[in-house]
């Protein structure tokens, strides 16, 4: 018979990260590891042998880098693939080409203690497998865009072989739900955005729609840390309005964007009639840090009507229940509709709760967003 597992690839020069790979892979019932491979040209061996549903796929191997064979597999035969390297700072340029290229996922490696880590984040990397397995691949390209992150490991470190899941905190472990704290009517609007996997390309066409007087954006992108500062500045070199990656303290600002840092809360806050924002550690909520109900929340309780929520692309449910509070307190709620979406699993849990006031295709959110703000 069939088997409905989801199959995977997996090309490392390193033999005990595929083995490692193998064995915390197949440890999820839903995934089977179908071959591995040391390098591109024993990847595309097995590939004629049998294709996978996900590659996971390293940056520096021998014979052939995993960027170029990134680039072939995608003008060729596109598959979803899962980038798996060691990035640094300099590095996160090789992760914004790999997710130009079509890569669907990002896993940042550590140079140290590599198969350690792989078998501390054992649900992290089965959800990220099965995140790629629901992109959308289209013309060597993922569905419109490519990437996104879901956030840091939600499994504690192996004891005896078995890996234990943490409570799925929700907001409630970062702030109170929303209150009567926001203003009834500001001058400003200021727009919050959640997004995940295919987010940053969804991202980019977004922004580079927003005119240079844009409402202030704050965004959550589940994203690896190290990788947002790039990221901001990538896409501040390419739209008209400023991109930066979020400080504690930033004021939200009329033409400016806001992105939260890798592995970092971001708040929507209010002093008087100024939006600001505050940059927090805490715990994983909806198994992300940062998180996007965390960021909606924050809007909610603090800008109510003067905000607008606007949920992109992505694998999960984070942001449903925040982007409902948002709906709830007033502000206008926007969701990517599913044909523009690379998954659109985040998008669908906030509609089916009942969350979201409009669908749009990603081509026409900027418009609606700048309408609604006049």
């Amino acid at each position: 018979m069939p088997s409905n597992k989801i199959r995977v690839l997996v090309v490392d020069d390193s033999a005990s990260v595929r083995q490692a790979m193998k064995a915390v892979l197949e440890s999820d019932p839903g995934i089977e590891v179908i071959g591995t491979a040391s390098d591109p040209f024993a990847a595309v061996a097995c590939i004629a042998k049998e294709v996978p549903d996900v590659i996971t796929l390293d940056v520096e191997m021998p014979r052939m880098d995993g960027l170029t064979f990134l680039e072939k597999l995608m003008s060729q035969h596109p598959l979803p693939v899962v980038i798996c390297s060691t990035l640094t700072d300099a590095g996160s340029q090789t992760a914004l080409a790999a997710l130009e290229r079509g890569a669907v996922e990002i896993i940042t490696k550590p140079k140290l203690g590599t198969k350690q880590f792989i078998e501390e984040s054992a649900i992290h990397l089965c959800d990220v497998i099965k995140s790629a397995a629901h992109a959308r691949i289209r013309g060597g390209r993922v569905a419109k865009s490519a990437d996104s992150r879901p956030a840091s490991p939600s499994a504690t470190p192996a004891e005896n072989g078995v890996h234990t899941v943490q409570p799925k905190l929700t907001a409630d472990a970062m702030l109170p739900k929303p209150n009567s704290q926001a203003m009834i009517a500001t001058t400003e609007k200021i727009v919050a955005v959640g997004a995940s996997t295919g987010g940053t390309e969804a991202l980019r066409e977004f922004l580079q729609a927003l005119p240079v007087d844009a409402p202030g954006v704050v965004i959550v992108q589940h994203m690896p840390e190290k990788f947002t500062a790039n990221f901001a500045e990538r896409l501040n070199s390419l739209c008209r309005v400023t991109v930066k990656e979020a400080a504690d303290g930033d004021s939200v600002l009329r033409g400016q964007v806001l992105i939260a840092p890798g592995n970092r809360h971001l708040l929507l806050k209010r002093s008087g009639a100024r939006y600001y924002v505050e940059v927090r550690d805490g715990p994983l909520v909806s198994r992300h840090r940062p998180s996007v109900d965390v960021l909606f929340r924050s809007a909610a309780r603090y800008a109510g009507k003067n905000a607008i929520g606007v949920i992109m692309t992505g694998m999960g449910d984070d942001g449903a229940k925040g982007m409902k509070e948002m709906k709830e307190g007033g502000a206008i709620t926007l969701a990517q509709d599913e044909a523009t979406c690379v998954v659109f699993g985040m998008p669908q849990e906030a509609i089916k709760l009942g969350g979201v006031d409009r669908i749009l295709p990603l081509h026409r959110m900027a418009t609606e967003v700048v309408a609604l703000c006049r």
